[in-house]
Order: C-alpha cells, then sequence, then structure tokens
C-alpha cells in the first residue's frame, strides 16, 4: 500500500515552506518518527517525522522548492506491518487516504479496507473551533472525492468540507449543532486498499458525478411534477437552512428536481399549503392560548459581530459627521457606460466609484487609512488601502475588504465589489478576504436608510454610512430650481486621533471627486 504524507500546518497563517533538506532519498526505508525532512516557514526551522514505518516511494519536491501545506510532501510504501494495524494507520498525522478521481463506484468488499479519520483542518486565522450546522451524509453512505460532507460554521463564515478520498462514511463524530474542534477528528471514512493505491493521482481535482444510488439516497425518477420520497431528502446546504428557518422537516417536502431533489420554490410551495389547510377545513374557535417564547443560542458570525462592536463602542470614542453627496453627474456617467461593460461581464454599479474616490482621498489624509493599538499609544499608517463593504447575508453581517484599491482601476474595483459581494450574500467569504481591512463602508441605502451612526469596525479609525439616492429639488447657480440626485452619508471617527476639521477636510474632496467624476479622472494612477 502507497500512502501519501500530506504536510500539516506547521504554524498559524502558514501556508507554505522552503524544504531545506531531505534526510532520506526515495528507495530509503525509514522508521516511524525517524525525520525525513527539514523544512524553513517565515517562522522558524521544522522537522518533519515519518507517522509510520515503510520504504519512501517519492519525495514531490527538490530541496529548495515551496512546498504547499495541506498537499503531499512524500509517498510512501507501507510496511506490512503497518497495512495489517489499522489503528497504526489511522494515528498517521495524515487528514487522509488519497484516490483516483475516476473510481465513483461505492466501497466494496474488494481487497483490504482501511479507516480513515478525517482531521478538521485550519479553517481561518485563529480559529479553534466551530458548530456542525449541517451534515450532507449519514453513516453508511458512499462518497466520491471532493463530495461535501458538512457545512460547520465559524465565527467569520460558513465553510463546506468535502470528502478527501472515495470511500463509505465510517462514523461521524459531532451530532448536528455540536461545536467540532481543529485539529481533532471530523469523521471517519473507510476506503479500501486498491483505492489507497492510487498514490498522487489524486492532486487532480475530481469531477466525478455523485453516485446514481447510496444507502439512503433518492432513487426516483426525474419528473416536472413534485416527487415524494423516503428516506433522506436530496437538497443543497442553503435549501436546508431555508427550511430550518421555515421550522420545516425538509423529508416531507415532495421535491420537483431530478431524483426528488427540493428546491427552495419546493419548501415555499409546501408552507403555501399547509398554511392553506385551515381555510379549507376550519379548526373549531378556541380559546386564546400565549404564544411561547424561543431562546436561540448567539453563535457564528452574530457572535463575533456582537463582541467585535461592543469592544469598539466601548473602547473608541465614536463622532459623527454627515453630509450630502450630489451625484448627479456620476449617475449619468454610470447609467452611459454601464451596457457597456454588462457587455463585458462586468456589473458597474456606484459603489466602485465611491470606494476608489475614498482610496484617492485616503492619499491626502492618510490618517483615514490608519490604525490604533489598544491602549492608543501608537497609530499605523497603513501603506494598502483595503476597503470594506459591510454585506447583510444570510448568516448575519459581515465585512470583506478589496485589497489595495490604491493600485485597481475603477473597473477592478467593480469586479472584486460583485465577487464578494456575492460570497457574502452566500455566507462563503475566504477569511484572506475577511482580514486586514483599513476603512470601511456601510450602504445602509440599500435598505430605504438616509442617516445612520455606524459603529467603527475596530482596529480602523473611520467608516462612512451610505444614504439612499433620492431625486430632490436644489437651487442651481442661476437661482433655479431643478431635480437634483442626492445622496446623504455619515462618518464615524475615532475622536481619539481623527478630529472634526480633518474628517471634515477629507469628506470635502471625497465630495468633489464624486460630484466631479471627470476630476477624479485626473488623480487615477
Amino acid at each position: 500500500m502507497i500512502k501519501d504524507f500530506i504536510l500539516p500546518d506547521i504554524g498559524e497563517g502558514v501556508v507554505e515552506c522552503e524544504v531545506m533538506d531531505w534526510l532520506v532519498a526515495e528507495g530509503d526505508e525509514i522508521k516511524e518518527d525517524q525525520v525525513v525532512a527539514e523544512v524553513m516557514t517565515d517562522k522558524a526551522l521544522v522537522e518533519i517525522p515519518a507517522p509510520f514505518d515503510g520504504k519512501v516511494v517519492k519525495l514531490f519536491y527538490n530541496k529548495g522548492q515551496v512546498a504547499k501545506v495541506h498537499s503531499p510532501l512524500f509517498s510512501v510504501e507501507l510496511a506490512e506491518a503497518e497495512v495489517a494495524s489499522e489503528p497504526s494507520v489511522a494515528a498517521a498525522p495524515v487528514q487522509s487516504k488519497v484516490v483516483s478521481p475516476d473510481e465513483a463506484e461505492a466501497v466494496t468488499d474488494n481487497g483490504a479496507q482501511t479507516i480513515e479519520d478525517f482531521i478538521l483542518p485550519d479553517i481561518g486565522e485563529g480559529i479553534v473551533e466551530c458548530e456542525v450546522a449541517e451534515w450532507l451524509v449519514s453513516e453508511g453512505d458512499a462518497v466520491v472525492e471532493d463530495q461535501p460532507i458538512c457545512d460547520v460554521m465559524t465565527d467569520k463564515a460558513l465553510v463546506q468540507i468535502p470528502a478527501v478520498a472515495n470511500g463509505v462514511i465510517h462514523k461521524l463524530y459531532y451530532q448536528k449543532g455540536e461545536i467540532a474542534k481543529v485539529h481533532q477528528p471530523l469523521f471517519a471514512l473507510k476506503t479500501t486498499a486498491t483505492t489507497a493505491n492510487a498514490g498522487s493521482d489524486a492532486m487532480v481535482a475530481s469531477s466525478a458525478p455523485e453516485p446514481e444510488s447510496s444507502p439512503g439516497s433518492v432513487t426516483a425518477t426525474a419528473s416536472s411534477e413534485p416527487v415524494a420520497r423516503s428516506g433522506k431528502a436530496v437538497a443543497s446546504p442553503a435549501v436546508r437552512r431555508l427550511a430550518r428557518s421555515l421550522n420545516v422537516d425538509i423529508a416531507e417536502v415532495p421535491g420537483s428536481g431530478k431524483n426528488g431533489r427540493v428546491y427552495k420554490q419546493d419548501i415555499q410551495s409546501f408552507v403555501d399549503g399547509e398554511r392553506s389547510e385551515p381555510a379549507l377545513s376550519p379548526a373549531p374557535v378556541v380559546a386564546d392560548k400565549r404564544a411561547e417564547d424561543s431562546v436561540v443560542p448567539i453563535r457564528g458570525i452574530q457572535a463575533a459581530m456582537a463582541r467585535q462592536m461592543t469592544a469598539s463602542v466601548q473602547t473608541i470614542p465614536h463622532f459623527t459627521y454627515c453630509e450630502e453627496l450630489d451625484l448627479t453627474e456620476l449617475v449619468a456617467l454610470r447609467t452611459k457606460l454601464k451596457q457597456r461593460y454588462a457587455d463585458k461581464g462586468v456589473k458597474l454599479t456606484l459603489m466602485p466609484f465611491i470606494i476608489k474616490a475614498m482610496s484617492v482621498a485616503a492619499k491626502e489624509f492618510p490618517v483615514l487609512n490608519a490604525q490604533v493599538n489598544d491602549d492608543c499609544s501608537e497609530i499605523t499608517y497603513k501603506g494598502d488601502h483595503n476597503i470594506g463593504m459591510a454585506v447583510d447575508g444570510k448568516l448575519g453581517l459581515m465585512v470583506p475588504n478589496i485589497k489595495q484599491v490604491q493600485n485597481k482601476s475603477i473597473i477592478e474595483v467593480a469586479n472584486e465589489v460583485t465577487r464578494l459581494s456575492a460570497a457574502a450574500r452566500e455566507g462563503r467569504v475566504a477569511a484572506e478576504d475577511l482580514k486586514g481591512g483599513t476603512l470601511s463602508v456601510s450602504n445602509i441605502g440599500a435598505l430605504g436608510g438616509t442617516v445612520a451612526t455606524p459603529i467603527i469596525n475596530k482596529p480602523e479609525v473611520a467608516i462612512v454610512a451610505l444614504g439612499k439616492l433620492q431625486t430632490l429639488p436644489r437651487f442651481n447657480e442661476q437661482g433655479q430650481v431643478e431635480a437634483r440626485t442626492l445622496m446623504q452619508v455619515s462618518w464615524s471617527g475615532d475622536h481619539r486621533v481623527i478630529d472634526g476639521g480633518t474628517i471634515a477636510r477629507f469628506c470635502n474632496l471625497w465630495k468633489s471627486l464624486l460630484e466631479n467624476p471627470a476630476e477624479m479622472m485626473l488623480h487615477l494612477s
């Protein structure tokens, strides 16, 4: 049996390392705990030991090359004693066994079977635990490589955990709603020796479809009409979340998709049908009953936001500055360019202009793009303008940020706005997109508001809330009344390092860039 050694997490935030020296060669016999290689991260020199006895088959990197965390470092042909001993193999510090991507059938009794624990990897900087939001499989189900196994929720995002090999789910170590620990087993997967011998072929991404049938899967044929089923419902995580939010047992919902797959409209139709039933058969009049209170734990992103906002208002003296922007010319320019860039796949909204103008103004007033330490003894003027957008997604408020706005064109910013907004609304923002923000914008106007007092996203020192666009009468230079497109904006600043005059001058520059788009073009690099 040939087994890949997957380079584990070797330091917080470390995603790659340099191979400094190989202490073995291909063909060498090695013993468990024998040092195989030395690798250098940006923090330390780390020795990599052998997790089991065997013979080195392949070294995936040469000395001096950069190796990736969670990718194969070397492969070993296991000694017979290791193959025969399941506990010994399972104890190896490896996430999973590798499989051939073209093996899509369930595990059979052909060949020796091994049971591997899937170790929950680092899923975000500083994250040590997460909540199991949804299991997408059950014990005994056959799975294929890259098939989603479960959704877990951290305090930053919803993360989907895929299968790393073909096999059968042997054990789920947590129930839905329980807290799973990083670097601890999440589930166990039973694979065959044939699957394990596939070696490094698993480095190729699998595109195999889900098996046509498996324990608990749907066997109904596709139909344009909803299909009733027995057993586990086939549905995406988003559909399952909708069912939970409506207190609907998804197993009772007839699915209109292939093999009875349940869609959101199926959930809604099911709920509407239940609501209409009392009208068909009125219930007898009974005495009024008090509705019961429900207690729901605050977890995940909502809990993280609560902690962040509490720390912000308790430690930062906020002050708010409001202004009115006349965006008539900018709206006209955007309308003129919108279709032209839509044909190129670019969604051109006002937000990219607003964010880019913030970056241009921050060059003149760098204190708006700064951060202060906890005791306010140091201020760091950030070189990059990583401007965040508050997005009201399915899982709560998220603030992904666009990196290095100062180096991006308005079109590049527009593409990032589209990408991050879509990811945030689905609760699947990458951890890297949530880190390193320097200045934030909140678009309350999307929901109809005009003026707000936004809370600063600590350790940043300023944030702006955008009101809704309104067409209102204003006097022009000739004293005549005309319709203008206006937006109210509300800035909150950290009064420890920003005074009223500074934020007013910054806002005036930002305002002039947006009200006169031609002037903003002169500042673009």
